[in-house]
């Protein structure tokens, strides 16, 4: 569990799980926190409960389907909010201005993101993989927000790595379409036509600066080199990590 010592307001509480301390058996060993993974449900659920002990959270997080899209709830809107079967909401970031409710995102490659104002009042959590980067999940979560986007701090976690996540000519070239400067988050592969190494971190960075957000924290640890974490791409059939954020009054 990886709770940063970062300048955060005394208000905001963040962690960030890694694949240790729960319940599972191989192979999601075993604090997998994903129902929609293969997992024995009742496992997952008794490391849920866990979570919640462990970091004595003023709630249940609010656990969404994430689709690799730009939907950011607000809990005020989940009446209205599409839900799968369960009545899971079907979003990929949530936000909040109220205690009691913890925002969180699962993962296990892509970039969770979370947000908080300076002031310590106003929280949300993102599931940033590169189609959701790309289409602007990053965009939405700050327009939830009511300060500018200067008075926001941004806190990512363990994702993917650079030297690790392969991706096609497409993924550049729908990056650089939009901002010039993602170009340089892309180095290609040595022998392999039209493939590319990509910064998803850098990449984050580099849109959250564009809209004004300066001060931005990050883990800097890669899931997939990492075998404390779950990794899709290292592994295929796995876990999923949890990054939540809350208001601690």
């Amino acid at each position: 569990m990886l709770k940063p010592d970062w300048p955060l307001p005394k208000n905001v509480a963040i962690a960030f799980t890694d694949r240790h301390g729960g319940y599972s058996l191989p192979p999601y060993d075993s604090l997998n926190l994903g129902l929609h993974v293969g997992d024995d449900p009742k496992r997952v659920k008794a490391n849920r409960e866990q979570l919640v002990y462990a970091l004595n959270l003023p709630s249940e997080p609010l656990w969404l389907e994430q689709v690799h899209g730009v939907e950011v709830l607000s809990f005020s809107d989940i009446a209205s909010i599409p839900k799968n079967d369960q009545q899971v909401p079907i979003a990929d970031g949530s936000y909040t201005n109220q205690f009691g409710q913890v925002c969180a995102v699962m993962t296990a490659d892509c970039l969770p993101i979370l947000f908080c104002d300076k002031q310590g009042q106003q929280i949300a959590a993102v599931h940033a993989g590169w189609r959701g980067l790309c289409s602007g999940i990053i965009e939405q979560a700050v327009k939830r927000f009511s300060v500018p986007a200067s008075e926001l701090i941004a806190c990512l976690g363990p994702s993917i790595g650079p030297n690790m996540f392969e991706v096609g000519a497409e993924v550049k070239s729908a990056f650089v379409a939009q901002q010039m400067t993602a170009a340089s988050c892309f180095i290609a592969k040595a022998g392999a036509d039209d493939k590319y190494l990509a910064d998803i971190v850098g990449l984050a960075k580099l849109r959250l600066a564009k809209l004004g957000v300066s001060c931005i924290l990050s883990v800097d640890e890669c899931t997939m080199s990492n075998h404390n974490y779950f990794s899709y791409r290292r592994e295929k059939q796995t876990g999923r990590m949890a990054s939540l954020i809350w208001l601690k009054s």
